[in-house]
């Protein structure tokens, strides 16, 4: 199973958005939330109170 890429949730097999950088980099999403956050608003996981990055990064 995958994980997002933002949230760091696990992805259902069928569902979420697998998206490809002009660099070859693969990102993967869960939802069109955490797609739109990390694309189009340009913001940092950790840095995003309700994803499992930023709680790993506090400490």
């Amino acid at each position: 199973m995958a994980k997002c890429t933002f949230c760091g949730n696990a992805i259902e097999p069928g569902t979420g958005k697998m998206f490809v950088k002009v660099d070859g980099k693969i990102l993967y999403f869960c939802n069109s939330k955490c797609e739109r956050n990390m694309l189009r608003l340009k913001r940092k996981p950790y840095e995003t109170r309700w994803t499992k990055h930023f709680e790993k990064h506090q400490k």
